[in-house]
């Protein structure tokens, strides 16, 4: 009744289907949520303030890279880059010379009044730019969750790429009000 290529063709179209709606299911499974981003940076604030090692921030693989999002470290002290698992040209680096990759100015112009900023809040804050995601050339909206590790010059960072949220919703959630 039906020939096998007919078959064969109507089976593989199933299984391309079926195969393709699983991944998609698991990619929106895959992205960061604002919660996890508030969560591991604050562990990775606490990690930091106990041991001061930054060469765990630095890794490709491990807890700080999760869900197409990392941990990266500031130092406020010296005003540069002191980690980041995705770029690493960027360790050394003046905060300043990090750019928007849609504006092409300056994400943290002022560092003294960034670190200051972070310093004063003991709950973190959330701010707005355009960054790449990991693998990728074009920008994307990142919002990035900034938090100082305590008894140190380190702030950690993460972000989850989003079109939607806002920074006052955000900040409401991280702030627990």
């Amino acid at each position: 009744m039906y020939n096998s290529k007919v078959l064969g063709a109507l089976a593989m179209a199933l299984l391309i289907v079926a195969t393709s709606s699983v991944a998609i299911g698991q990619m929106g499974q895959d992205k960061a949520t604002p919660e996890e981003v508030v969560s591991k940076v604050r562990e990775a604030a606490a990690a930091l303030s106990k041991t001061g090692d930054l060469s765990q921030f630095n890794q490709r693989s491990g807890p700080w890279v999760w869900k197409g999002t990392y941990v990266f470290i500031q130092d406020c002290d010296k005003k540069i880059m002191a980690a980041h698992p995705i770029k690493p040209e960027l360790i050394g680096q003046d905060i300043a010379a990090v750019k928007d990759a849609k504006s092409g100015k300056s994400i943290f112009p002022d560092p003294e009044a960034y670190c200051k900023k972070v310093k004063g809040s003991p709950s973190g804050f959330w701010n707005e730019y355009w960054w790449p995601k990991p693998g990728e050339k074009e920008a994307s909206r990142k919002l990035t969750y900034h938090l100082n590790a305590k008894g140190t010059s380190y702030v950690v960072n993460a972000g989850v790429y989003d079109n939607k949220a806002t920074i006052k919703e955000l900040s409401k959630m991280s702030s627990g009000k």
